[in-house]
């Protein structure tokens, strides 16, 4: 069964950083492109970042680049979100997912290109 856990979300102030991770089981992650992603309630889920199988490229939303460094260890099977800087508009519930094997060597910024998703995990910034 593949299953993606995302783990260290939190409550921070403004200006703090988190380090999120996403750990895979049932699922070799050096064959495919990860990304994270991000919802808050009533609204669509937002891409954040997301890098490709080897590491070698990475792209990120406007909101987050800069601050926000998407990094992976294919070894450790886990996927990291860096977030230093923190808004209180980045205040949501952080998913990470897994692309689809066809899409071999590119970052996808596109939500539809995933099919795997983990639980998420909540991160609140207060001012």
């Amino acid at each position: 069964q593949v299953q993606l856990v995302e783990s260290g979300g939190g409550l921070v102030q403004a200006g703090d950083s988190l380090r999120l991770s996403c750990a895979a089981s049932g699922l070799t992650i050096s064959r495919y492109g990860m990304g994270w992603f991000r919802q808050v309630p009533g609204t669509e889920r937002e891409f954040v970042a997301a890098i490709n199988q080897s590491g070698s490229s990475t792209i990120y939303a406007d909101s987050v680049k800069g601050r926000f460094t998407i990094s992976r260890d294919n070894a450790k099977n886990t996927v990291y979100l860096q977030m230093n800087s923190l808004k209180p508009e980045d205040t949501a519930v952080y998913y990470c997912a897994s692309a689809e094997s066809r899409f071999v060597g590119s970052a996808r910024p596109n939500r539809d290109d995933y099919n795997r998703w983990g639980r998420g995990t909540q991160v609140t910034v207060s001012s």
